[in-house]
């Protein structure tokens, strides 16, 4: 999976958002506020990952168990898939 490139990351007065364009912005009318975590997890979306490579990258990077940080990513993912921000298809 990875980013849907008709949503980016953007800061609205010191927040972290990932908002839509174009034709997902008549789908998604909304923004997605993002934390330093999810900001980080976002950018490595801008190549194809799994949900294990970004459980992994996570533990490399913060102090944080395995399991609570899959569920974290799992729990990321499913918001973005919900709303489209990022797409299965594989490059």
């Amino acid at each position: 999976m990875k980013q849907n490139s008709a949503f980016l990351l953007r800061e609205v007065a010191g927040t972290l958002v990932i908002v839509p364009v174009g034709k997902a912005a008549a789908e998604f009318s909304g923004m997605i506020t993002l934390n330093a975590t999810s900001a980080y997890l976002w950018q490595l979306l801008e190549t194809e990952q799994t949900v294990q490579t970004l459980t992994d990258a996570l533990v490399a990077r913060y102090e944080v168990q395995q399991s609570k940080a899959q569920q974290d990513v799992e729990s990321f993912v499913s918001k973005l898939k919900l709303v489209g921000a990022i797409t299965e298809d594989a490059q």
